[in-house]
């Protein structure tokens, strides 16, 4: 079932998220919606909190359905290990058009739950690195923006605060 994604400033996108303890049926169904949801939306990654859930839950994809077995559900993830930086554009589901330069680690690994409740660890770099970092913070309540210089967070809140003005947010 394709789900509403949440844009900017729903309070559900800036609270930290729930540990899952439940791996049936109610999970499952949960990371069907999300990558159906995130496809209809025509995004790579999408968060629990981004379709109202309070779980941490979150779902790649970068292949964006070529490959299905590229697709990623992270349960309960958590960064153990980091390396470099780099410096590249992001975007977010929940802030539509909106793009802004993110610094970044070039590699990190992850520790996380399969839908069966199943530890395990994978690295991602450049683009996929990001993907884990970008989805991750929106578990703790983080938002791309909160990443960026605070001038170019004003700016791109102005903008903001003028497209829900004028009905178009």
């Amino acid at each position: 079932m394709i789900r509403a994604i949440l844009k900017y400033p729903e309070p559900v996108l800036s609270k930290k998220t729930e540990t899952v303890t439940d791996f049936g049926a109610e999970t499952r169904s949960l990371v069907d919606d999300m990558f159906e949801s995130m496809y209809a939306a025509q995004g790579i990654g999408l968060a629990a909190p981004q379709i109202g859930v309070p779980k941490r839950v979150t779902v790649i994809d970068l292949s964006f359905q070529k490959t299905p077995e590229e697709k990623i559900t992270l349960i309960n993830p958590e960064i153990v290990h980091r390396e470099g930086k780099q410096l590249e554009e992001e975007g977010c589901l929940s802030f539509p058009d909106i793009r802004a330069k993110v610094q970044r680690a070039a590699m990190v690994k992850v520790r996380a739950q399969n839908v069966e409740g199943e530890w395990f660890e994978m690295e991602g770099t450049e683009l996929l690195s990001r993907a884990f970092q970008h989805e991750i913070d929106h578990l703790e309540g983080v938002l791309f923006i909160d990443r960026i210089s605070k001038l170019k967070r004003d700016l791109l809140l102005h903008k903001i605060r003028k497209l829900i003005k004028a009905g178009e947010w």
